[in-house]
């Protein structure tokens, strides 16, 4: 590794010469490698004020990791910030974020009584300028329908003064077939609707409905997949890009799916949306990295580069008895003329990559 770092700072110092950019070559000398853990599903990270705030699904709790180098979270501790002591809530927790809106904290999470049919979203709050301080309360669960469907994988954003959020629903309950749909809504607050749910997208082509793997894994009923729903804007802010996973995440199918509309559009107009009909990244066989899914996004310190973070895995399907190894790795990524991501393909585990510019270590 040692050898990898001097070489790669040579590259760094004939690239760019070497009196004007010393200060930058002490930034791109530094390298990272994926997985940035060994497991953890669902990664989910923000920059707020000169610090990375991460957090991946844990499964009985809530933990939070901050730091000023999300590449090195191994070596960060997680501080647990939610342990759920009510029944309906305290089974499955799944794909946490955390947000900052509007002055305060937002942690929303899935979870259910110990039957994944009840899933449902929550939200608590912590009013804290730091997250790892103060307390998280709970605000509720969010009403996404008046039916209660099965709802996880909620997300924030916001277009100028409106808040919306995006997630994975069921339009039914489920009999014998699941199929899990993209939804939006306008809202009051963080924990309570301001519009009827709107279906924005449903898993209807072949990349989108994989639930089989190579060896034969599945579960035992017929599953169709739109999840994990993540809001992008484009460079100049004219697009707003919804990237969600498709297929079953226990197969090395799981992929990245794009849904676009105009920043000025009716964003509670299905029409206003328009489905990518390929993925955006997927599985690469020769890179070894299969499952690539449940992303987010975020920026280097500097704000000059754009990096996707998602979970995969090395392996096709898990190893038996290895348990869960999807594992979260981060990427740069471009931009097209037109304001579209250019994900490219996953890069091999194990590969040196440049640390996001304008990093500057571990400050505690």
């Amino acid at each position: 590794m040692k050898n990898k770092l001097m070489l790669m700072t040579l590259v760094a110092i004939l690239a760019c010469g070497l009196e004007s950019c010393k200060e930058k070559v002490v930034t791109i000398g530094l390298t990272y490698e994926n997985p940035l853990l060994e497991t953890g599903p669902d990664p989910w990270a923000i920059y707020h004020d000169g610090y990375y705030y991460y957090m991946n699904t844990e499964q009985s709790c809530l933990k939070l990791r901050k730091t000023t180098d999300v590449t090195d979270i191994r070596n960060v501790e997680a501080k647990t910030i939610w342990t759920p002591t009510d029944s309906s809530n305290m089974f499955n927790l799944w794909a946490p974020e955390i947000h900052y809106i509007d002055g305060a904290w937002y942690a929303l999470y899935a979870a259910d009584d110990g039957n994944t049919d009840n899933h449902q979203l929550y939200v608590l709050e912590n009013k804290a300028d730091d997250p790892t301080t103060g307390e998280f309360v709970m605000k509720g669960r969010i009403s996404t329908d008046p039916d209660n469907n099965w709802a996880i994988d909620g997300s924030y954003f916001k277009r100028g003064d409106e808040l919306y959020m995006v997630w994975s629903g069921w339009q039914t309950r489920r009999v014998d077939v699941e199929t899990q749909c993209i939804y939006i809504a306008r809202m009051e607050n963080p924990w309570t609707l301001a519009s009827e749910r709107v279906l924005i997208s449903k898993p209807e082509l072949d990349w989108e409905r994989q639930y089989i793997a190579p060896d034969g894994t599945k579960i035992d009923h017929v599953v169709y997949v739109n999840e994990g729903p993540q809001p992008l804007f484009s460079p100049d802010s004219t697009l707003i890009h919804v990237v969600y996973s498709a297929s079953g995440c226990w197969t090395p199918y799981y992929s990245l799916g794009c849904l676009t509309a105009k920043s000025d559009a009716d964003l509670l107009d299905p029409a206003s949306w328009k489905k990518a009909q390929q993925p955006f990244f997927r599985q690469s066989e020769a890179n070894g990295v299969f499952g690539t899914g449940h992303n987010s996004f975020f920026k280097s310190p500097d704000g000059t580069e754009d990096y996707l973070l998602y979970h995969a895995r090395d392996t096709q399907t898990d190893p038996p008895g290895k348990g869960d190894t999807r594992s979260p790795r981060a990427q740069r990524f471009e931009w097209t003329s037109d304001g579209y991501p250019q994900f490219g393909e996953p890069l091999p585990a194990r590969q040196p990559l440049f640390k996001p510019s304008g990093t500057v270590g571990q400050e505690g």
